[in-house]
Formats: C-alpha cells, sequence, structure tokens
C-alpha cells in the first residue's frame, strides 16, 4: 500500500486548549514533518479548524487519537493524498 503523505482534515475543537496545542502535539507525532493549524469559524462552543499534515507515512489512526484525546473530533476528511510525492492540483495552489 502506498504510503499516506498528506491529509487535510475538518476538526471541530472546544476553545480550549488552543489551535496551537493541537498543531503542536500533532508535530510531536513521530510520522508528521509538519502540522498547519487554520481557523475557519468561531462558534459559541466550538471552534472549527482545518489541520492540513504532511510526513512520509502517517498515521491516522494515531492522529485521531490526538485530536480525540484534546476534546476534538475530525468532521471530515477533506484531501488524502497517497504515493511517492504530494500531487499539487489547483485547489492546493494557495501563493
Amino acid at each position: 500500500m502506498p504510503p499516506l503523505r498528506r491529509l487535510v482534515l475538518d476538526v471541530l475543537k472546544p476553545h480550549e486548549p488552543t489551535m496551537l496545542t493541537l498543531g503542536r502535539e500533532i508535530a510531536d507525532l513521530s510520522t508528521v514533518e509538519a502540522a498547519t493549524t487554520d481557523l475557519v469559524e468561531i462558534d459559541e462552543e466550538v471552534r472549527e479548524v482545518t489541520l492540513t499534515i504532511e510526513g512520509a507515512e502517517l498515521d491516522y489512526d494515531e492522529i485521531v487519537t490526538v485530536v480525540d484525546d484534546l476534546g476534538g473530533s475530525v468532521h471530515s476528511i477533506d484531501q488524502a493524498a497517497y504515493g511517492e510525492y504530494v500531487a499539487v492540483g489547483p485547489a492546493l495552489d494557495r501563493e
């Protein structure tokens, strides 16, 4: 099976812990090389965050466990990239 290299997740999380904590905890995982958190929306009880994660061979279950342990939940998988490299399409080219 080809390795999972990139994930873009829609995450619902409580206001605490912060986005900084979420990003740091994900980045601390051994399979993760980079993690970015982007705030999408703030509600009275939760924040909607886009979590972009890259690595040589990501472990999805391990990532979900960290999100769950911090009180969040994965609302959807918006992108998953597999293979020798990440194929960048128009939807990802944000520069």
